[in-house]
């Protein structure tokens, strides 16, 4: 499966250090199945976003996935990503961007040529560049948003309609501005988790196999992480629960709420994926 980071770190600025994967010599035998792009967003002093996107078809392009990316800013998006859909093209490596937020996705969902109906009909066809599911459901959420005039609630709407219309394997979701963040857990076939690091925790350095973060301005400064597994051995990692939707406010104030508490109409399993799909939901 694809790998997500988020990182809120509140209203100042901080500077975090990212590795998106390990050194070259070890990729082989990281996994069954190696990475096909990495990506880095960061929503800058000014509040302007920055994109550092990388599809991984040769060997250098893995080098860049690599090195060190520092980057500074409020709020952090990081993507290592499994290609079920969508070649490896830089359109279609995480994180997207879209009116003025930045957005990365870790699932499947089919349908695609009823997803490309529902946004000609709202008018939002123009927003996807590339090829992938995760792209087109930004695209929709962007709509939604636009439509009722907060993200909350259209990232709920459209979320409600890809549950009752589409085929769906899984739909967590990272979406991010300068100063909030939203994250998503659904169904429960992928895990996401929470930790909540409050000033004075120590050390900011988390690292798993593929996505390795660490900053000195958050040793002493709160900030809220999320992550597709525990990345150190803290006990505040938290599971968001199936349906489970966050949101992290500028002060770092974290609200829940459980937005889907049944699964998708049509819930696919792992045995309806074939190809690349499967592939992706069962790498490690």
């Amino acid at each position: 499966m694809c790998r997500l980071f988020g990182l809120h770190a509140g209203r100042e600025v901080v500077t975090a250090t990212f590795w998106l994967l390990d050194a070259p010599d070890n990729l082989a035998v990281q996994s069954r199945r190696n990475p096909d792009g990495t990506g880095l967003g960061v929503f800058d002093a000014q509040g302007r976003p920055e994109l550092r996107k990388q599809p991984m078809a040769a060997w250098q392009d893995r080098e860049f996935a690599c090195e060190a990316h520092e980057m500074t800013g409020t709020t952090f998006l990081a993507h290592v990503r499994y290609a079920t859909t969508g070649s490896l093209d830089v359109r279609n490596t995480h994180p997207f961007l879209q009116d003025g937020r930045l957005f990365a996705h870790n699932g499947v969902v089919h349908g695609l040529d009823l997803l490309g109906e529902r946004l000609d009909s709202l008018g939002a066809s123009g927003l996807v560049k590339g090829q992938t599911d995760s792209e087109r459901i930004f695209a929709l959420i962007t709509a939604s948003v636009a439509a009722r005039g907060d993200v909350t609630a259209g990232l709920v709407d459209a979320v409600e309609w890809v549950a009752d219309n589409l085929p769906v394997y899984a739909v967590n979701i990272l979406l991010s501005t300068a100063t909030d963040m939203w994250a998503l857990r659904y169904p429960d076939t992928h895990e996401l988790y929470l930790l909540h690091r409050r000033g004075g925790a120590g050390a900011f350095d988390l690292r798993t196999h593929r996505i390795h973060a660490r900053s000195e301005h958050l040793q002493d400064r709160g900030s809220v992480v999320f992550a597709s597994e525990p990345m150190d051995d803290d006990p505040g990692w938290r599971l968001l629960d199936p349906g489970e939707l966050v949101h992290v406010d500028a002060d770092l104030n974290i609200t829940r709420r459980l937005a889907f508490p049944a699964p998708p109409r049509h819930q696919l399993r792992r045995q309806d994926l074939g190809g690349a799909a499967n592939d992706s939901a069962v790498t490690q």
